[in-house]
C-alpha cells in the first residue's frame, strides 16, 4: 500500500474513532455537570464546574444497593450457566455424531430469527400461571443458554484437529476427561466469548426485567436507572446513570478482550 493511501486510511480510520468515541465523551463529561436539559449550545454537556452532584443524587438511593445485587444476580448464574452449558453443548454438536444432529442443529439456529417481542406474552402467561412474576426465575432460567454460544463453540470446536481425540481415546481417556482436560482448556477464546456476550447481554437488558419485574426491590440496576430517569427527568442524571451502567460491561470487556478477539476469529475457522 502506497504512503498517500495509508495516510488516507488512517485519517478515516482517525474520524471513525473518534465518531464513535464522541457519545462515551459526552456521557462521561455530561454526568460532571448540573444541566437538567439540552439547551441550544452544542457544547452544552462540557462542564465548565465539574462536579459529581448527579453521582450522589443516584448512589444516594436506598433503593441502589437492591438494584446492584439483583443486578449481579440476574448476570453471574446465567453467564456461569452459559458457559458450561454452551461448552457442552458446542463439543457435542462440533465432535459427536449422533441421528438428526444436523436437523436438531440447524432448527436451534432457525429460532435465533424469531425476534425475542414475539415470545414475551407467551413467556409472560407461562410465567404468571408457574408463579414466576417478579421472581428471579422469569429473568434467570430462559438465559440458562444460548443458541449463539453453542453456535461459536461448536464452530470453534471443529477447528481442533480430531487426531488429538483419537490420541487421547488411545491413551484410554473417556469423553468426559477428553472434554474437561483437553477440549475446555483449548476453547478457552470461544467461552470467554460467551462468557462476555452473555455478561453484556444480561448486565444491559432492560426490555425483559421491565416486563416481568413489578416491584421496585426487584429492579436491576438498568430498570432502576430507567426508573429514575423518569422521576428526574435531567440530562446530568441520565448522563450518570448511563456511566454507572457502562463501568461493569466496559471492564469485562477489557479484561477478556484477547480472548473474545480470538474466539470470533477462531470460531470462523473449520478445519
Amino acid at each position: 500500500m502506497s504512503l498517500q493511501k495509508r495516510i488516507v486510511l488512517y485519517i478515516l480510520l482517525i474520524a471513525f474513532a473518534i465518531i464513535l468515541f464522541f457519545p462515551f465523551a459526552m456521557m462521561i463529561l455530561g454526568s460532571l455537570q448540573k444541566v437538567e436539559r439540552a439547551t441550544s449550545d452544542p457544547l452544552f454537556w462540557i462542564p465548565t464546574d465539574p462536579t459529581l452532584y448527579n453521582f450522589d443524587r443516584i448512589l444516594g438511593r436506598s433503593e441502589f444497593v437492591s438494584w446492584i445485587k439483583n443486578s449481579l444476580v440476574l448476570t453471574i448464574i446465567p453467564v456461569i450457566s452459559q458457559i458450561f452449558l454452551c461448552g457442552v453443548l458446542g463439543y457435542i454438536f462440533g465432535k459427536k455424531k449422533f441421528p438428526g444432529q444436523e436437523i436438531i442443529f440447524w432448527t436451534m439456529m432457525a429460532v435465533v430469527m424469531v425476534p425475542s417481542q414475539l415470545l414475551i406474552i407467551p413467556k409472560y402467561i407461562m410465567f404468571s400461571k408457574m408463579g414466576w412474576i417478579n421472581t428471579y426465575a422469569a429473568i434467570i432460567v430462559p438465559e440458562l443458554w444460548t443458541i449463539m454460544g453453542v453456535f461459536l463453540v461448536r464452530q470453534f470446536m471443529m477447528s481442533i484437529p480430531k487426531e488429538m481425540e483419537e490420541a487421547a481415546y488411545m491413551d484410554g481417556a473417556n469423553d468426559f476427561t477428553i472434554f474437561f482436560r483437553i477440549m475446555l482448556p483449548l476453547a478457552k477464546p470461544a467461552i470467554a466469548t460467551v462468557g462476555t456476550f452473555g455478561f453484556i447481554a444480561c448486565w444491559n437488558d432492560l426490555f425483559t426485567p421491565l416486563i416481568f419485574m413489578t416491584s421496585e426491590s426487584m429492579y436491576p440496576i438498568t430498570v432502576g436507572l430507567a426508573s429514575i430517569l423518569t422521576k428526574e427527568g435531567n440530562f446530568g442524571i441520565e448522563m450518570a446513570g448511563s456511566a454507572i451502567s457502562f463501568i461493569p460491561t466496559f471492564l469485562i470487556f477489557i479484561f477478556f478482550q484477547r480472548y473474545f478477539t480470538d474466539g470470533i476469529a477462531m470460531s470462523g475457522i473449520k478445519s
